[in-house]
């Protein structure tokens, strides 16, 4: 402890954080890097495959296509109604309302661009070249001999690229090839008429398996993206990965099969020679160098609340929102569309994965909550079907209104793009608890706090909690706690994570709305969102990073011989810990 208190953190982290690798997965993107790192890569969590006519007909562009749905009437009148209520919060004309006949003064704010930076943002994103230049320098990490690595399973020997039946060393024609396999941003950059189908492994939160997509496949596209992340991106090839570690930082929102196959994925196929996971919203305070806070994750695709005390989580307090920034950005196009200021281009932010990369860009730049009208001059691109980009100046209106889904979930139809289907997920070893102690309590064997388990299975009709507001979820949370004295340090500690976090004056409206939300009758008059010591989009992964250079007896890391040999079973001894046990040499350094 005492050197904890003398040396220098950068210096700390530099020291132990040179063999770690911290892997944060998220439905949109993957943050990924050494825990000696400032920050980690932000990679778009998606695989482009080469596809033919054999093998899919219709064409799909993204395989998931076919789980989206048409938004119903019901769903467009909730839809209105909701954007009425927030009109008149923000003191703005309703969504039908001449502005005419407005009865309240109007007040008129104009960005042209928000950050300022104007030519980066306005600058089209362009096709993907689809076809192979040169032989790839990591080749030769593709036909790293795995038959020699007596753990692996024979079943998984083949490379994902000799499975699909590419050869580099045969590429000796001078006649263009496709590539068979593109990642990142590139894949979402490939044009419609291209024969490839992006396919997102993980989907709201969870693994994103359905009728469209197996199991395996779905196992073997995070496999893949993550080893092609660790060869060429930190150049970490595969036979040297035994002298890694690896931290994986997971959503609350991951089942414990889940968790499991992860562990596999990065233990058996990627060579790490141990590892451990901890939960988001742990790494998140501790990132922040907070004990005791209610973490709030505003994702791509979900939102999520969870609670943290002296270093451990309220794991009662979890709650899953199925609606991000991805959201918000589709409701962006929705609201200018009615307003009829969107140019008339053939923007489809479900089947065009470029569309929504456009949409997320503008979101991020333009769109802010503030009363009154909100408006700016911007760039909309189009990206119609094997033709350059095309670039069009629009007035964009109401960019306070999309946000403000948030609250009013409503307005952004989350229902359209729904959560993977739940038929297979039922598995009661909870890999953060100790269950063996709680059997008494619960006679079908089932942990006292599955909080791994946030979707046993999806009904036909989603959660209550699913279609409320975001600030009745944070008071619904802190108030679970049943203690006066700990819900009002939780709602004076609110820490807002993610990339939505950034939206131009979402803290003080939060403030607003959750003070709103609190029931009358409770002793509760101040709420605070603390602001985040760094980025709030990779404050869980510096957590991460900070929890695993702090452990040092590595009692709850699992080794990869154990994992695949015999796995980790109640009762073993080795059972997973959660990372609160960490709690007291971690509060000491991030107090020091």
């Amino acid at each position: 402890m005492d050197y904890l208190k003398t040396i220098v953190p950068s210096q700390f982290l530099a020291e132990r954080g040179s063999n770690l690798v911290v892997i944060n997965p998220g439905s949109a993107n993957i943050r990924i890097g050494l825990a000696r790192q400032d920050a980690p890569l932000n990679v778009p969590h998606c695989i482009a495959r080469r596809t033919t006519g054999a093998n899919q007909f219709p064409k799909k562009n993204v395989l998931d296509q076919g789980l989206n749905s048409q938004v119903t009437t019901a769903q467009h009148m909730e839809r209105e109604k909701a954007y009425d209520i927030i009109a008149s919060l923000l003191k703005i004309p309703f969504l039908d309302e001449e502005v005419t006949n407005n009865a309240f003064p109007r007040k008129m704010g104009r960005i042209d661009v928000y950050p300022p930076q104007t030519n980066k943002k306005e600058t089209a994103f362009s096709w993907t070249d689809v076809y192979e230049k040169t032989i790839p320098s990591s080749a030769s990490e593709f036909y790293f001999d795995v038959t020699e690595d007596p753990l692996r399973n024979d079943q998984n020997d083949e490379s994902s690229v000799e499975k699909e039946g590419h050869d580099y060393r045969e590429n000796n024609s001078s006649e263009p090839r496709y590539r068979e396999c593109i990642f990142g941003e590139e894949a979402l950059r490939i044009s419609p008429t291209e024969p490839y189908c992006l396919r997102r492994p993980i989907r709201r939160g969870h693994l994103n398996i359905s009728q469209y997509y197996p199991m395996q496949q779905v196992l073997e596209d995070l496999h893949v993206i993550w080893d092609w992340i660790l060869t060429e991106k930190l150049h970490i090839p595969l036979s040297e990965r035994t002298m890694f570690s690896a931290i994986l930082v997971l959503p609350e929102t991951f089942d414990n099969r889940e968790v499991k196959e992860m562990l596999s994925i990065v233990l058996r196929d990627l060579h790490f020679s141990s590892a451990v996971v901890h939960q988001e919203g742990l790494a998140a305070a501790f990132g922040n160098g907070m004990s005791t806070a209610c973490i709030i994750n505003l994702g791509a695709q979900v939102t999520s609340v969870i609670c943290v005390e002296d270093g451990a989580v309220l794991p009662t307090t979890q709650m899953t929102l199925r609606y991000g920034g991805e959201d918000i950005s589709r409701c962006l196009l929705w609201t200018q569309r009615h307003h009829q200021t969107w140019p008339p281009v053939r923007t489809d932010a479900l089947t065009k994965p470029v569309d929504l990369l456009m949409l997320n860009r503008l979101r991020e730049s333009h769109c802010s909550i503030r009363e009154g009208e909100l408006e700016t001059v911007a760039v909309v691109h189009s990206y119609e079907d094997g033709m350059p980009p095309g670039s069009h100046k629009t007035r964009l209106t109401a960019l306070n209104v999309p946000p403000m889904g948030l609250f009013y979930p409503m307005l952004l139809v989350p229902d359209v793009y729904p959560p993977p289907p739940r038929t297979w997920f039922k598995d009661y070893d909870d890999m953060l608890e100790d269950t063996w102690h709680t059997e008494g309590f619960f006679p079908s064997g089932a942990s006292a706090f599955p909080m791994w388990e946030s979707y046993p299975i999806f009904q036909a009709r989603p959660k209550k909690e699913d279609n409320i507001g975001l600030a009745e979820a944070i008071t619904k949370s802190i108030l679970s706690t049943g203690r006066i004295d700990l819900q009002r340090k939780l709602f004076c500690s609110m820490q807002l994570i993610g990339g939505v976090a950034l939206i131009d004056g979402l803290i003080p409206a939060m403030e607003e709305r959750v003070l709103h939300a609190i029931p009358p009758n409770e002793a509760i008059d101040t709420v605070e969102v603390l602001q985040s010591r760094t980025n709030p989009t990779f404050v869980a992964w510096k957590g991460g990073a900070i929890l695993g250079v702090l452990d040092f007896s590595r009692d709850a890391w699992i080794h990869r011989e154990d994992w695949i040999r015999s796995g980790i079973h109640i009762g073993s001894g080795r059972k997973y810990k959660d990372s609160y046990f960490l709690q007291a040499q971690a509060m000491c350094y991030i107090n020091s």
